[in-house]
């Protein structure tokens, strides 16, 4: 039997940002739940739903304080378990988020272990003595601001670890008894019926037992991501990540066909070793289309490079965009989001899909006053706050877009577009990218060519990159033009038939004998006759 995550699709649901049901301007659960024949309409597969639990919100839920419960901003466990039924009856699975990278500093473990040094769950968390002058023990960075990543603690006279915010102290996952503590959390959610956890900050979970410094950065400038001016050789991807992500795994199996992604921002050679031997992720997340130039002939280069490096038992894995980073149709241009999400779903392996990407919703604008992510705040003007990416989806032209009632203020803006770019009268134009989503959506599951078949390197030629997909005899070739000008395509190596079976104009494209036609950012699905 085939795992349904192979030809499926999943849907971010950033829930803050989704659907207000509760009149405060901020999504909920029941939201989702209100939006579920959408997603089903669409044609997704799975929903992840990142962070609602209970936290005292320093990183949007990503600081949590109780991994077994819902924050009462976003609802209820029974609103949970409402949602794993209502949506398990539309057949969408549901997938969660899983941060053992870290806890809040206000998680009642925390609270024990700074209380002594003697506590019992000293050693849950990471702490080490200064350096004899009273510096933190290494030169390690944190992100969001690029300070160090250790915090003094006066009452205890150690400093604790911490990656990220100084309110986000680091799990020590070689502790036996808080690695148990951390891996019953996805018991629990598995019990509930959660069909996946996509496992948060992956590469950070584990760090140089012996607390090397990271060497410094010879490429970082002055005016950069402060981040980035050490070489994370210890503080992150060191070799016994592995042995953490057999832990999951092994969690992860006890339980019946439920699917293990980590976050993994990683070249190609790191992340396929994330595969393990079949016994690490299924999906470690590949985010290099996110980085990588938008150019035909650096997009080849990747998918190929990333197919041929994949073992024989693994399965790739597409994104996009997410939570974290500005929107696909800012960084490719709105001409091309149609081109990006033909590319996103055709290419082999399981894709996600970041909600409001279907619509081409784009980075919003946001004023200081009205910044609230910690990492934009703590890197002034440097363009790496996360708002812009996570403002409110767009349902229909009423005030506020449907997404929170009219008398209501969302707890971020909205696009200044949303009146002419929403779902409903999106689903209205043949021609907008939702239905163009819909459609290739519905490809995936009519053809098993693009849902599970083979990836067949082809070319690229100037700005069009092509490809196929092949599984028995059905064979589809994709044609992306990825520039603004009218251009050719000649099929070498073809020769069989072919047809289009779907263009991003909306019409039968232009298909001679020995040549495809494209216009300014088209793409066209071909199939063999």
């Amino acid at each position: 039997m085939t795992e349904w995550w192979k030809s499926g699709v999943v849907y971010q649901v950033y829930p803050r940002s989704f659907q207000d049901t509760t009149g405060n301007g901020v999504g909920d659960i029941q939201g989702i739940i209100q939006r579920l024949d959408y997603l089903a309409w669409l044609g997704v597969d799975a929903v992840w739903v990142s962070p609602f639990y209970p936290s005292p919100m320093a990183d949007f839920g990503y600081d949590i304080s109780n991994h077994c419960d819902i924050h009462p901003l976003f609802g209820t466990l029974a609103d949970l378990d409402e949602l794993i039924v209502q949506a398990h009856a539309k057949n969408l699975k549901i997938i969660l988020d899983y941060v053992p990278n870290h806890t809040s500093d206000e998680h009642p473990w925390f609270i024990e272990s700074k209380s002594s040094r003697k506590s019992p769950k000293r050693d849950w968390y990471i702490w080490h003595d200064a350096k004899p002058d009273g510096s933190p023990p290494n030169n390690w960075v944190s992100y969001f601001g690029g300070e160090s990543s250790w915090e003094w603690h006066e009452e205890t006279q150690q400093y604790y670890l911490h990656s990220f915010l100084k309110k986000q102290p680091d799990v020590n996952w070689r502790n036996p008894d808080a690695r148990k503590a951390m891996l019953d959390i996805i018991r629990f959610w598995y019990a509930r019926g959660v069909d996946g956890i996509r496992v948060d900050a992956t590469i950070v979970s584990m760090k140089d037992a012996n607390f090397k410094d990271d060497p410094l950065n010879p490429e970082w400038c002055e005016g950069e991501d402060p981040f980035y001016r050490v070489l994370h050789v210890h503080s992150e991807n060191v070799p016994e990540i592995h042995d953490y992500n057999r832990w999951l795994r092994e969690t992860n199996d006890e339980f019946e066909d439920r699917l293990l992604i980590g976050e993994t921002y990683l070249n190609t050679a790191d992340l396929v070793s994330y595969y393990g031997q079949e016994d690490e992720f299924h999906l470690p997340y590949n985010f290099q289309l996110i980085t990588t130039p938008w150019e035909a002939t650096a997009v080849k280069s990747l998918v190929d490079s990333y197919d041929a490096a994949l073992p024989d038992f693994a399965w790739p894995s597409w994104a996009l965009g997410n939570h974290d980073r500005h929107r696909v149709a800012t960084r490719v241009g709105a001409a091309q989001a149609k081109v990006a999400m033909m590319l996103l779903l055709t290419l082999r392996g399981t894709s996600t899909i970041y909600y409001g990407d279907e619509l081409g919703m784009e980075n919003v604008p946001i004023a200081p006053e009205q910044e609230v992510d910690p990492w934009g705040i703590l890197s002034p003007g440097l363009g790496l706050g996360r708002d812009p990416e996570r403002t409110p989806m767009q349902w229909d032209n009423s005030p506020n877009g449907g997404f929170c009632a009219s008398d209501v203020s969302p707890w971020l803006p909205l696009s200044a577009n949303f009146t002419l770019e929403n779902v409903a009268t999106q689903k209205e134009r043949p021609n907008a990218i939702l239905n163009l989503t819909r459609t290739l959506l519905q490809l995936r599951k009519d053809h098993n060519a693009l849902g599970l078949g083979s990836y067949l390197p082809l070319d690229a030629q100037g700005n069009v990159f092509a490809y196929g997909r092949k599984h028995g005899t059905e064979v589809c070739v994709i044609v992306l033009n990825m520039g603004a000008q009218d251009t050719e395509w000649r099929w070498e190596g073809l020769t069989a038939p072919f047809k289009v079976l779907l263009s991003t104009c909306g019409d039968s494209g232009s298909l001679h004998p020995d040549f495809l036609r494209l216009r300014p950012h088209e793409g066209i699905i071909l199939i063999n006759q």
